[in-house]
């Protein structure tokens, strides 16, 4: 069965990513050069220094930090989403260049797995009709790239796609405070809130206190509010 579930994977991170962020703060204010600032840096610990600083608001020093994910498991309705944060950069499996002969992976909801094991087979069926359709319009236009490009215009928003993504960790933080929220579409919630869990794991400093808006200060959506904000406080605490 093509369903696939969401895998996220973390590629590369700025190594001694806080250490950098707090050399590149105290450089701002420092006399000395730049190797005997980063000697004192290394040799104490910066957490304190790193979370004054996250208080204060100082942010443009956390924007030196990186880090890279590899995305699988996901739907193209999600990446549309995603592509929204521009200040990102994004590299995505092509359905020009690469053709689904056999099949195409898709995402089930969850809402339409609840209706039971009728309405998942139904969902099932049509996603396999709708690959005999595409691989239909494939051999009419002739097989091949140029095939791929218009017979995909039949896919459906669930087709799965591939994707390695580089965040800074500046908009990280504006990431997990829109797509952590419960008010968020299920599907990029739980890739942020998975992006998250290993972010604080490479940089718990730096990620500590991150979450959807309400972790930090009140619920930023009003009247629209879930209201779980003491559930959703725990869940981030506990992360």
């Amino acid at each position: 069965m093509p369903e696939v579930q969401l895998h996220v994977e973390l590629l590369a991170v700025t190594p001694e990513g806080e250490n950098l962020v707090a050399l590149a703060a105290k450089l701002c204010y420092a006399r000395s050069d730049v190797g005997g600032l980063r000697e004192k840096v290394n040799a104490n610990d910066q957490s304190a220094f790193i979370e004054k600083l996250l208080d204060s608001g100082h942010l443009s020093v956390v924007e030196h930090v990186s880090l890279t994910f590899a995305v699988e498991g996901v739907s193209r309705a999600l990446l549309a989403q995603l592509t929204r944060h521009r200040i990102a950069s994004f590299s995505v499996q092509s359905q020009r260049y690469v053709p689904l002969d056999a099949r195409f992976n898709y995402i089930l909801p969850p809402r339409i797995k609840e209706l039971g094991e009728e309405a998942v087979a139904a969902y099932h069926a049509q996603m396999g009709q709708i690959h005999a359709w595409y691989h239909d319009w494939q051999k009419a236009l002739g097989m091949g790239e140029s095939s791929n490009e218009d017979a995909r215009f039949v896919l459906p928003n669930a087709c799965e796609t591939k994707l390695v993504m580089t965040m800074n960790a500046r908009e990280l933080k504006h990431f997990f405070r829109l797509r952590c929220c419960e008010r968020a579409q299920w599907e990029i919630r739980a890739l942020a809130t998975e992006m998250l869990r290993i972010s604080r794991e490479q940089l718990p400093v730096l990620f500590k206190g991150d979450g959807p808006g309400c972790v930090a200060g009140p619920c930023p959506e009003g009247r629209m509010t879930c209201g779980k904000i003491r559930e959703i406080r725990k869940k981030f605490e506990q992360l």
